[in-house]
């Protein structure tokens, strides 16, 4: 409800990206975001961690894939170079198989080269998962003899030539959400992507009341926004406002070298009122940075 994980991030997005039985897996990847700034015809290298924390020695294998983000945050995988975004053939991992012995530890290089022609924002997703050999006779039919994979860490990778500085963010549409019977109210925006870089923003609730002016700022979110893409957010307006008439205004800061971008609605709100139409009114915010 909230979308506070980063894709991205986080979550993904610390995107996650990552298999939600996490903890269970007993073996950690880290970092699980890789950001290049390789310039068209250029080669440059990252390295991840990979530890074993199991009792026993434990095979690897590292795969790529791709994925679409979606307007809910969410992301759909997809086989690698399947789209035009992808940068998993750009890519050069060793080892891509490996073992390690309980309690050791090995460190991936993931080197990347951009092609000559290439100066947009690219990316993939990277697994990391262990593996154990099956026999004929415990095979999953769907998979025969061989290698079986269990669960899986993602690592997002990102690649973005430093030299583009196409950054174009806007927010609109923020309306309210609130189902019955909940204790805050809550608020959806859409985010629009217009330039071509990988955008990490955040966007925060200033209510200002009408008849005393009085500004209240609430918690921000973190999330990512993907080139040529919007995605919707939603907003927590907790209940600690006074009754009255206020301006709600949500407003988006992806970074210091850029303008604030708002859009705002005219709420009230009511003694043991919870859901109260609201009328919108777009706004443009001041280049004024909110402390």
């Amino acid at each position: 409800m909230h979308n506070r994980n980063y894709v991205i991030l986080g979550v993904f997005l610390t995107l996650v990206l990552l298999n939600k039985n996490l903890n269970a897996q007993d073996f950690e990847v880290a970092p699980v975001v890789l950001e290049y700034t390789a310039e068209p015809g250029e080669n440059q290298s990252k390295v991840i961690t990979v530890r074993n924390h199991s009792n026993k020695k434990a095979s690897f294998l590292i795969s790529l894939a791709d994925f679409l983000p979606s307007i809910n945050g969410e992301n759909k995988t997809l086989p690698p170079n399947s789209t035009k975004r992808s940068c998993a053939n750009w890519l050069n991992i060793n080892p891509s198989f490996f073992e390690l012995g309980s309690g050791d530890e090995i460190q991936i290089q993931i080197g990347m080269m951009v092609p000559n022609d290439q100066y947009s924002a690219a990316w993939c997703l990277l697994y990391v998962q262990p593996t154990f050999e099956q026999s004929s006779w415990n095979a999953d039919k769907n998979l025969g003899t061989g290698i079986r994979v269990s669960g899986r860490i993602g690592v997002l990778i990102n690649q973005s030539p430093k030299s583009n500085t196409n950054h174009s963010i806007k927010i609109s549409n923020l309306t309210e959400v609130t189902k019955i019977g909940a204790k805050d109210r809550e608020f959806a925006a859409t985010i629009e992507n217009l330039g071509d870089k990988i955008t990490k923003s955040k966007v925060y609730l200033i209510a200002s009341n009408i008849k005393t002016t009085e500004e209240k700022q609430f918690s921000p979110i973190d999330f990512v926004v993907f080139p040529k893409m919007s995605r919707t957010i939603e907003l927590t307006l907790p209940d600690v406002l006074i009754p009255g008439s206020y301006s709600l205004a949500a407003i988006l800061d992806y970074g210091s070298k850029y303008s604030l971008e708002g859009t705002q609605i005219i709420i009230e709100v009511k003694e043991q009122t919870k859901i109260v139409k609201s009328d919108t009114i777009g706004v443009k915010v001041d280049t004024v940075r909110i402390k």
